[in-house]
């Protein structure tokens, strides 16, 4: 069951990550972002951290999402004829872009069958799970707050910096 749920989940994320890409309005965008994030609390509940994946609908289906519709419904996008110029360049370096993405993706999944395949069993390819760590509220916090502080400090300032250029971007725009 849990292997059927896994490539459920990575198809529904790929999908919803691609159309979230290819898509021209930003709110349909943000509506596959929020599919994209639902697939990927799903491999937390696999994963057994059911905290985690918990906190990661909140914090960034619910919260962070809420600030993005605010903030594209506050610039009101619309089309922009000095956009439009350089079109062709932009699509090149995006389509070179996804094929470099898939390659690296690809030799991901070949050097985990290779792996496999050369002594592994492949059930052990989870790594967190055979070290005991779970993602209960108390090993969580005490990660967070021993080992992973640094990395969390970063987090947090890099979101303040983003909440700060959005009310920035958003108060240039009514002055």
């Amino acid at each position: 069951m849990q292997p059927i749920l896994f490539y459920t989940f990575a198809v529904m994320a790929v999908a919803s990550a691609v159309a979230m890409v290819l898509h021209r309005n930003p709110v349909y965008s943000a509506i596959f972002l929020i599919a994209t994030l639902f697939s990927l609390a799903g491999f937390f509940v696999l994963l057994n951290a059911p905290f985690v994946a918990a906190v990661h609908i909140i914090v960034y289906a619910g919260a962070i999402m809420v600030l993005f519709l605010f903030v594209i419904m506050l610039l009101n996008l619309k089309r922009d004829p000095a956009r439009e110029a350089g079109k062709i360049t932009r699509r090149f370096l995006g389509t070179a872009l996804v094929v470099v993405l898939l390659l690296e993706v690809s030799a991901l999944i070949g050097a985990a069958y290779f792996l496999s395949g050369n002594g592994g069993s492949g059930e052990n390819a989870l790594v967190g799970l055979e070290s005991g760590v779970s993602g209960s509220t108390p090993n969580i916090g005490r990660a967070l707050f021993t080992t992973y502080l640094l990395p969390f400090e970063v987090a947090s300032v890099l979101l303040l910096v983003a909440m700060v250029g959005a009310v920035v971007l958003a108060k240039r725009k009514f002055n």
